[in-house]
């Protein structure tokens, strides 16, 4: 015992030497990564950089990491103005509402197209695929939601973007892969189809919940086609579109000699400044259900 006790610490102190292929293997997997990650950080770092800049440093190409002639002009430009404030409460509202309603219907189609047992299965599936290919197209859609009466209403900006067919077929594979066993066991304890989707499919199915939950309320957040097809009062405009406009404003602006220097700081930063104020949040989310989103990927787009 006492020599064996011995021969098993040797073991452990034994430390094993890595190959020189495997150690400059490392080292230049490292370095790749590191310049991928620069590579990506860099065109948001040089946005907030040059929405703090001042439009001569702009214009001469001065800004690369950090902000030249650091000024607060433009943000207050748009954050002073009620209707950003407005825009910015009808994005939030439409991403909640719209993000739980997509999860919501998605769910209710892709559950039963995972279950091959289910009557004309192969050609639903088939069905819901071709509507990824093919549309009515934008006036026969326009048509339809002037005759819903759904212009200048919030569903006319919602129901457009209901439900995606990728995110279906996503969610239908993610489904495919739950243990049969489980749901039996529900049935047999006396849980109907909905109570066991309910009561144990959902649950197991966090990772790409949390994925569509991202999908879908990044979509919504960055959504202004829907806005400037079906909505005409500005007071229900979402920020992208309010900022799009803006955009549109500052870079077709008039005569250079009628724009006061403060008009003309706008007019140079105001798109870097407008990313920036629609990316943040979404940049402040990613992080706490980021494992959830790449354990989802992997899982959901296994096929069949």
């Amino acid at each position: 015992m006492v020599n064996s006790n011995k021969i098993n610490k040797k073991e452990k102190s034994v430390k094993v030497r890595e190959s020189t292929g495997y150690t400059i293997f490392k080292y230049v997997n490292t370095l790749i990564m590191i310049l991928i990650c620069a590579i990506t950080l860099y065109p948001f770092l040089y946005l907030v950089a040059q929405s703090f800049s001042s439009e001569e440093a702009i214009t001469l190409g001065k800004v690369t990491l950090f902000p030249v002639g650091f000024n607060i002009n433009t943000y207050k430009s748009v954050l002073e103005k009620g209707d950003f404030l407005r825009s910015y409460k009808n994005t939030v509202i439409y991403a909640v509402i719209g993000t739980f309603l997509s999860l919501v219907f998605s769910c209710c189609l892709a559950y039963p197209l995972s279950k091959k047992e289910l009557k004309g299965h192969k050609i639903l599936t088939k069905f819901v695929i071709f509507t990824m290919y093919f549309s009515g197209g934008l006036i026969p859609n326009y048509v339809l939601m002037q005759r819903l009466h759904l212009i200048n209403h919030v569903a006319g900006f919602l129901i457009p973007s209901l439900i995606s067919t990728y995110y279906v077929i996503l969610m239908k594979s993610f489904f495919a892969e739950t243990p049969h066993e489980l749901e039996e066991a529900g049935q047999l304890d006396g849980l109907s189809p909905i109570g066991i989707f309910i009561r144990i499919v959902l649950p197991l199915s966090m990772p790409i919940i949390a994925t569509m939950i991202l999908f879908n309320a990044v979509g919504y957040w960055n959504n202004w086609y829907n806005a400037f097809l079906y909505l005409d009062k500005k007071e229900m405009w979402p920020v992208a579109y309010y900022l799009k406009t803006i955009i549109s404003g500052a870079s077709t602006s008039a005569d250079p000699g009628e724009v006061n220097a403060e008009k003309m700081q706008i007019a140079a930063n105001i798109k870097s400044c407008s990313m920036v104020l629609m990316t943040l949040p979404i940049i402040c989310i990613y992080p706490f259900i980021s494992k959830y989103y790449v354990k989802g990927m992997m899982l959901g787009g296994v096929k069949e």
